[in-house]
């Protein structure tokens, strides 16, 4: 019913759409056709790193119902060991409660498998306590409390 793939340059629109899909994103996203130039940038800089996926779930009819970004990253600790992180997860409205949410997840984590992973981590923002239980019925737990700083 859905599949899975790196995302195209032509489905940058719908992407930015599905970021801005909530009271969060519609007080962080700008959403314009013509595409603003800095999701532009950012596109091209995730497309030329090798340790980004930008990913989306497409539909029968090859309409971009999910996205997600998952960055592979190197590290010292555990023994050089590499980590899949989650981020920017989205489902279109009409497609929750499908079970895409958990098919796409999956998908990524295989993806981590794939790259020689020891560990994934995903993270959400406290104001999507419904996302966090979901994240947490698919085996994530909230081992670490993470912190950002804007700049």
């Amino acid at each position: 019913m859905f599949s899975f793939r790196e995302a195209r340059h032509s489905d940058l629109l719908a992407i930015v759409e599905l970021l801005a899909d909530d009271a969060l994103g519609q007080a962080r996203e700008v959403v314009s056709n013509p595409v603003d130039p800095r999701y532009e940038q950012a596109f091209a800089a995730i497309e030329a790193d090798g340790n980004q996926l930008l990913a989306v779930a497409v539909n029968r009819k090859d309409k971009v119902v999910g996205c997600l970004q998952l960055s592979f990253i190197p590290g010292l600790s555990r023994t050089g060991m590499w980590r899949g992180q989650i981020e920017s997860v989205r489902i279109a409205a009409s497609e929750r409660g499908s079970g895409l949410g958990s098919q796409f997840i999956e998908w990524a984590v295989g993806k981590c498998v794939e790259r020689g992973c020891k560990l994934v981590q995903i993270t959400s923002d406290k104001a999507r306590p419904d996302a966090i239980r979901f994240y947490e019925k698919l085996g994530f737990t909230p081992s670490h409390e993470g912190l950002k700083r804007s700049l």
